[in-house]
């Protein structure tokens, strides 16, 4: 079966790993000449909505997807026309602009910061008023990694902020003082077949994804929680592949963050550390394949290798570790690969952590206890 991916960066490179042992073939659509995914799988280099290229992804294709979340919305539709596509293009909608997408949180019932629209200085201050401060204000579209967003503590803060973000349609969201951040990655398939992966603690330093712990020791009410909010939205989008939703955990509760309709940074712990990997089961869902088992083999710490990769040898000295470079030239706060830890115990992960964590640029101690 053919499997088109519409973006070429580092996660539709790892689908294409993935998929070549089930019998798959692949080819990406991106821009740039050098994309990653390139070097494993068929490139088409071309804009998002290059109605050409396009052309060319849906008539060899047999299913279509994506690899990341911002591809124009009429791209997704046109493709729709020609070809199968999942996750579906009102997936995509939802997860481009954080207004649909926690005005579907509340219809749904997940909890959500109080937030409101502002499309102008006015508006910013009177909704600062209604939302109270400190809070967040972001752009609705194309932030991630922290990008696009800032914090408002004080009145005098609005006018500056509004300076540097204004122009664009924003959101304001109140600020919620987490105690963790985690995510729930689920996988469902074409005939509603629905598998969650263990509830996932992250932390992040400068917005930027660092270190992902699997499963999280929080308790498994807040992660039937999780799972809960995460099949009502799977239904309600009538959902098919991998969908992931950030979650701020706050005095006993999950206040839902934003979702990610695709395979998730967080989930990258699963290709060593579950029975069947995030992206495997990305595909499965996608070509209308039984999903695989989703149990956690062992405990995980996925860490994130930030401008350059650490050295190899040393990585691949520590006992479980796993080293994936993305072929990528190293660059300032770009993802160039990641580091997974696979132990036993929760004793042999943090004996392998220490010994991780200052080669991918990380203090040992710096984000408190793991787990």
């Amino acid at each position: 079966m053919n499997v088109g991916i519409v973006g070429g960066g580092q996660l539709a490179r790892m689908l294409a790993l993935a998929g070549y042992p089930l019998g798959l073939r692949f080819q990406v659509l991106d821009p740039a000449a050098d994309a990653c995914a390139g070097q494993v799988a068929t490139l088409i280099q071309g804009d998002y909505d290059d109605e050409d290229r396009l052309s060319l992804l849906a008539d060899w294709a047999d299913v279509v997807t994506f690899d990341f979340e911002n591809v124009p919305a009429t791209a997704a539709r046109a493709l729709e026309q020609r070809v199968a596509v999942y996750p579906p293009a009102l997936a995509l909608t939802v997860g481009q602009d954080r207004l649909y997408e926690k005005t579907l949180f509340w219809e749904l019932g997940i909890p959500t910061p109080v937030f409101a629209t502002v499309d102008s200085l006015e508006e910013l201050r009177e909704a600062a008023i209604r939302v109270g401060l400190p809070a967040v204000l972001k752009t609705r579209r194309l932030g991630y990694d922290g990008k696009g967003q800032r914090v408002l503590r004080a009145p005098e803060d609005i006018e500056p902020t509004w300076r540097e973000l204004g122009g664009v349609p924003l959101i304001l969201e109140g600020f919620v003082p987490f105690e963790r951040e985690v995510s729930v990655l689920a996988a469902r398939g074409r005939t509603g077949e629905t598998l969650f992966y263990p509830l996932v603690e992250n932390r992040h330093r400068d917005g930027i994804l660092r270190l992902s712990r699997a499963p999280y020791r929080g308790g498994r009410i807040l992660e039937h929680l999780g799972w809960n909010y995460a099949r009502r939205l799977l239904d309600r989008l009538d959902y098919v592949g991998l969908l992931a939703i950030e979650f701020f955990v706050h005095e006993g509760r999950l206040i839902a963050n934003e979702i990610a309709p695709r395979v998730h940074n967080s989930g990258h712990w699963t290709i060593e550390g579950a029975e069947t990997g995030q992206f495997e089961n990305h595909l499965r869902a996608i070509v209308g394949l039984p999903l695989g088992s989703t149990a956690a083999v062992g405990s995980s710490v996925m860490l994130n290798c930030i401008g350059a990769m650490p050295e190899r040898e040393a990585v691949l000295a520590v006992p479980g570790a796993h080293y994936h470079a993305y072929g990528k030239a190293p660059r300032p706060g770009r993802k160039v690969g990641h580091v997974t830890l696979r132990a036993a115990d929760d004793e042999g992960l943090r004996d392998g952590l220490e010994r991780l964590l200052p080669l991918v640029g990380l203090e040992p101690g710096e984000f408190g206890p793991i787990g």
